[in-house]
């Protein structure tokens, strides 16, 4: 293994159990790992934050490898393993999708990672990787946006929600998003939205949503709220239209009835369908996804929101200010 001088241990949070925001334990004497065949040891310097952590802390997604939360993080190689490392060096800006972000050192395998690109702002590539990697498979893979489609996008002031907006205005959709706060819907119009919903006061959003759409629907939805648009979701989309359900912040969604979908021959792309890592699994699918992701970001100008840094010793305040929705764009923590 080649390494520069690397402590014995770190700190990080960690839980043993599943359940609420606090079985995540703030540690300052937790082991470094070593890297493994293939993989790589970066230094964390931010650490993404997003819903799907909050699946794994109550048991949605299993248990987390080492009880260590975190899907995404930017930070500077330390040491290399043995075997293949795609010409990552130590030394090399990165950011890496893989799990146990939420500590000062990560060992990640080097098929995902990625040199960050020199003008990329420290911190926008955490703030980037996952929301933004959704974003751009859903409106170019799951679903692929055309000029003058009508979208709806669901919590459009998320961070999934803000990407969602710019790059649906840049392929020249017109966007409806709900959002449940005047702040919110400012902030999603700002991003692009032509129309927003606010979902805590509209008592008839199906309604709206013709309204706005001339009687016609919407050609897609984007949906990561679950359970509670189910319904809303099956009756604003059109006729040949595709429902796509990438989170579930306020449940599983039941099941749909497939004659509900027949009924206007809609396509239902489930959570396991949308799933981010069915279209980024190899090396050359993430490093294809990752360079348009930066070129959104460097040359179409894409707005990355990052609504706070925390220190990674107050994550539980982090957890409840995000399944409380007090949040609005993408959440950091700083090991």
């Amino acid at each position: 293994m080649s390494s520069v001088s690397v402590p014995k241990t770190m700190k990080g949070v960690q839980m043993k159990n599943i359940g609420g925001p606090e079985v995540l334990q703030y540690k300052t004497d937790l082991p470094v790992p070593v890297p493994r065949g293939g993989e790589v040891l970066v230094k964390n310097d931010f650490s993404g934050v997003n819903y799907v952590d909050v699946y794994w802390r109550i048991g949605m997604m299993g248990f987390a490898p080492g009880g260590i939360l975190g899907r995404e993080a930017e930070g500077t190689v330390l040491a290399v393993g043995p075997g293949s490392v795609n010409d990552l060096k130590i030394g090399d800006r990165v950011v890496w999708l893989a799990m146990g972000g939420y500590a000062e050192y990560t060992a990640v395998p080097a098929a995902a990672t990625y040199v960050v690109p020199s003008d990329v702002k420290p911190g926008v590539a955490a703030a980037a990787l996952l929301q933004g990697l959704t974003a751009l498979t859903l409106t170019h893979r799951i679903y692929q946006v055309k000029k003058g489609d009508w979208v709806l996008v669901h919590a459009a002031a998320g961070g999934v929600g803000l990407w969602l907006c710019q790059l649906l205005k840049g392929l020249g959709a017109k966007t409806i998003g709900t959002a449940s706060t005047a702040e919110k819907i400012k902030l999603a119009k700002e991003n692009g939205a032509d129309f927003v919903i606010n979902y805590s006061e509209e008592k008839d959003l199906v309604k709206r949503v013709e309204e706005i759409t001339g009687g016609q629907g919407v050609n897609v939805v984007y949906d990561s709220i679950g359970k509670d648009q189910t319904e809303n979701n099956i009756n604003v989309v059109a006729k040949h239209g595709t429902i796509v359900t990438y989170g579930a912040a306020s449940g599983i969604p039941p099941p749909i009835s497939p004659a509900k979908l027949a009924a206007k021959n809609v396509r239902f792309v489930g959570p396991g369908e949308s799933a981010l890592m069915r279209y980024v699994g190899t090396r050359q699918e993430f490093e294809k996804w990752c360079t348009k992701l930066f070129d959104t970001i460097t040359k179409d100008k894409v707005n990355v929101r990052i609504h706070d840094t925390y220190p990674l010793s107050e994550i539980v305040r982090v957890h409840k200010d995000l399944e409380g929705r007090k949040t609005t764009g993408k959440v950091l923590v700083k090991p």
